[in-house]
Order: structure tokens, then C-alpha cells, then sequence
């Protein structure tokens, strides 16, 4: 086939594609480091990220002020609903699994489901209870026609969505031996850099419930509950729950009309979604280790993750803090501390309350 004839087929393609629907399931992912093609992949700079070798860890530390640019708006309902030993908890756009099993007997099975799923695996940690998977694309937002079935693995080299997604799967156990199972969606989107439309960068995209909440149907199904049952329990709706930033003895603080174990899990969640880097957590004295980057206030540097995906000025270095829940009755307190345990006294302690109770809202 000549070149004129290939660019015929090619324009043909397009148009076709271009005029069908999205069908079938929602998700149909391709991990990244999977793809046999260079072309609209995840740049490599998405795999390069330097990691504190202290831990090995999820994720990487984020700007509060990156984040908030991004942060999605949310109603929050509440709700249980059981099937068997598999029970889904809800508050507001934030979902979890209680499944009466040891963690254990459950790791294998949900490794198994994200490779099944289309994803690798970049983090396997079975010590903090931790699984993260690589970048990939969601397929399904691709045209769904004859074309493309007929072309296959042509049309994946030619087409892309220009987002890219990652998903962590926390595993905590609970006081009566089963385990909490936590999804949360991380997403990149590719945007035109310049005005002439010739060069692209990648740039964060705000959390994406529903993808959560999708994932987690599919595992209930992994998990031995029903496509249908499945479908009933994500759907179960609740009354309002309510989060906001306060002032504690002169110092800030998020106040969650919400006792600890509830709370405990909500604030893990959104620091998880929110890109925190998590290098530990003491959940009896309820502390959560994060790493932080502090955003640049002159505003002469771009921010944190247009330096991560396109420019090459350094980061300001990553800072310690402790991030606590503590508890009385139906209420919680969430604060920052620094590194060795003290009351933060910076504007970062506003910052990052800030990133965590738009999450929670």
C-alpha cells in the first residue's frame, strides 16, 4: 500500500471514529509501561519521579496550592449496605470496603484484580498495606465502532485520550479481624503548552469518585458478590455528614462531625487521593507521616507538577509532618504537627488543612 493510500485509510478512520459512541464497560485500561508504542504515551518523566529512599513509598509529596487548583466540589451523603462478609461504607463522595476476611487471604486476590484489570503494579508493599499501580489509559473513552475493532491494535497506536490515571489500593484491618479496603484515583491530563497548539505538557486533573467507585463494584464482584448485588450496594444513598476548617488554641484544625474510626479512615483516603507522600501511620495514637512540598510564594517558578512534567527548575526540598486525628465522642479534630511532634506554626499547618477538608467536604 502506498503512502497516499494510507493516508486515505487513515482520514477514513478518523471520520468514522470520530461520528461513534462510547459502549460497553466504563473502564478498559492499558497500563503505560505495557504499550508497544511511544506514540501519546505517558512521558517518561511520569516513571522518573525521585522517591525519598528512607521508605519505600507511594506516590510523591504535592503542593497544597497545585492541588487546590484541581480540587473537586462534593455532596456528602452516608451509607452501610452488607452482602455476605462483603459490606461498602460511604461518606459524601469517599467509599471503602469492610470485608470479614484477613488482610492476608486478600492481597493475592486484589493484586490479581488490577493486573487482570490492565495495570501494572509499581508498589507491592505488603507492610504498610499498600498497592499502587503504573499510569495507564482508560480505552474505553476511545470510539467504540467497526473500525475499530476490525484495526485493533492499529487504532490503539494512532489514537490517545490525553489523560492518564493511577489508582492506590489501601488495605487496613479492623478490630474484629476483617479488613478495610481503600481505592483512590489519581489522574494527569495532556494540554497544549503554547498558544500555537505544537507542544504539550502533562498536568494534574481533579480525583475522579466515580472511577473509585467503579473499581470498587468491580472488586465486590472479585470478592464473590453479584454484578447485580453489586450494582444495588454502590447505589445505597445516605444523610449529610459535614467537614470544616476551625481555629483550635490559636491554632487550625478540621473538624469532622465524626468519630475516629470514621474519621481516621476519611482523613487516610484523602491524603491518598490528594497525592500525599504517606511514609507511615500509628493509627493508635492517630498519626499519619506525610511529606509535603511547600508552594513558591514569589510565584516565579511554575508549580509543582508543571516542574515534574515539563520544566526542569528544582523542586523546594519535601518537608516532614505529622497530620493527627483525635477523637471524642462523634467528633474529631484533625491537625498538623511538624516532624518532631509539635503544633505546626506555619502557613503550610493552612495549607494543607486546606487541600484535605476541600476533599472531605
Amino acid at each position: 500500500m502506498n503512502q497516499s493510500s494510507k493516508l486515505a485509510l487513515l482520514g477514513l478512520t478518523v471520520a468514522l471514529t470520530a461520528c461513534s459512541s462510547l459502549q460497553g464497560d466504563k473502564v478498559d485500561y492499558k497500563s503505560a509501561s505495557k504499550a508497544k508504542t511511544t506514540t501519546l504515551v505517558v512521558p517518561p518523566d511520569l516513571t522518573q519521579i525521585v522517591r525519598d529512599t528512607r521508605y519505600t513509598t507511594p506516590g510523591t509529596a504535592i503542593s497544597a496550592s497545585g492541588y487546590q487548583a484541581v480540587a473537586v466540589n462534593q455532596t456528602v451523603p452516608t451509607a452501610v449496605a452488607t452482602i455476605g462478609d462483603v459490606r461498602i461504607e460511604r461518606d459524601g463522595t469517599q467509599r471503602w470496603l469492610v470485608v470479614n476476611r484477613p488482610a492476608d487471604k486478600l492481597w493475592d486476590s486484589i493484586k490479581d484484580f488490577w493486573i487482570d484489570n490492565g495495570f501494572v503494579l509499581t508498589l507491592d508493599q505488603t507492610s504498610l498495606g499498600i498497592m499502587e499501580t503504573d499510569w495507564a489509559e482508560n480505552r474505553a473513552k476511545l470510539p467504540q465502532d467497526f473500525i475499530r475493532s476490525a484495526l485493533g491494535g492499529l487504532l490503539d497506536s494512532l489514537y490517545s485520550t490525553g489523560e492518564r490515571d493511577k489508582f492506590r489500593t489501601r488495605l487496613e484491618r479492623n478490630s474484629s479481624g476483617g479488613t478495610e479496603i481503600f481505592i483512590s484515583h489519581r489522574g494527569m491530563a495532556e494540554n497544549y503548552s503554547n498558544s500555537d497548539k505544537t507542544q504539550t505538557i502533562w498536568q494534574p486533573r481533579a480525583s475522579d469518585p466515580e472511577l473509585e467507585t467503579e473499581f470498587l463494584r468491580k472488586l465486590m464482584v472479585k470478592l464473590g458478590v453479584s454484578a447485580e448485588q453489586a450494582k444495588v450496594l454502590i447505589a445505597t444513598d445516605a444523610p449529610k455528614q459535614s467537614s470544616r476548617l476551625s481555629t483550635l488554641n490559636g491554632q487550625p484544625v478540621v473538624q469532622i462531625d465524626e468519630g475516629f474510626e470514621r474519621a481516621w479512615r476519611r482523613v487516610g483516603l484523602s491524603l491518598d487521593r490528594t497525592g500525599f507522600t504517606v511514609e507511615d501511620r500509628d493509627r493508635n495514637q492517630g498519626t499519619y507521616f506525610v511529606r509535603y512540598v511547600e508552594p513558591n510564594t514569589d510565584k516565579t517558578e511554575p508549580g509543582f507538577f508543571s516542574k515534574m512534567f515539563g520544566a526542569t527548575a528544582k523542586l523546594n526540598p519535601p518537608q516532614k509532618y505529622r497530620v493527627n486525628v483525635q477523637s471524642q465522642g462523634d467528633n474529631s479534630t484533625v491537625s498538623v504537627l511538624n516532624a518532631a511532634g509539635a503544633p505546626e506554626t506555619s502557613g503550610n499547618a493552612q495549607r494543607i488543612l486546606k487541600v484535605l477538608v476541600d476533599d472531605l467536604k
